[in-house]
């Protein structure tokens, strides 16, 4: 398990275990992080579970795929230089400490 942390809109914090190989969407969901809508249920068609990836990390990502790449186009909210869709990052250790943060509106 790694720890990530999920910025909610509110500004609210929460820590959460992941498990290898989660998508932090599942964890997420599971664990009822407010703004993660995840219409698709991780099916990575939907563009509903975006999030902000801490600048100085979204470097240690893999590079997203060209699905990702054309949701991240339709985004509700701001779509900024680290912008990811959350279905798309599966939990590793060497994402631990990892924060996200998630905008203001999905949908």
């Amino acid at each position: 398990m790694v720890q990530i942390t999920f910025v909610e809109p509110s500004g609210n914090q929460i820590d959460i275990d992941v498990s290898d190989g989660w998508s932090l969407m599942q964890a997420a969901i599971a664990n009822g992080v407010d703004g993660i809508v995840a219409e698709c249920g991780g099916s990575c068609v939907c563009a509903t579970c975006h999030v902000y990836v801490d600048p100085d990390r979204a470097g240690e990502l893999p590079q997203p795929g060209e699905e990702e790449l054309e949701l991240l186009e339709e985004v509700k909210a701001e779509r900024r230089p680290t912008s990811r869709l959350s279905c798309q990052i599966k939990a590793t250790p060497a994402l631990a400490g990892l924060k996200v943060a998630i905008p203001e509106c999905q949908t």
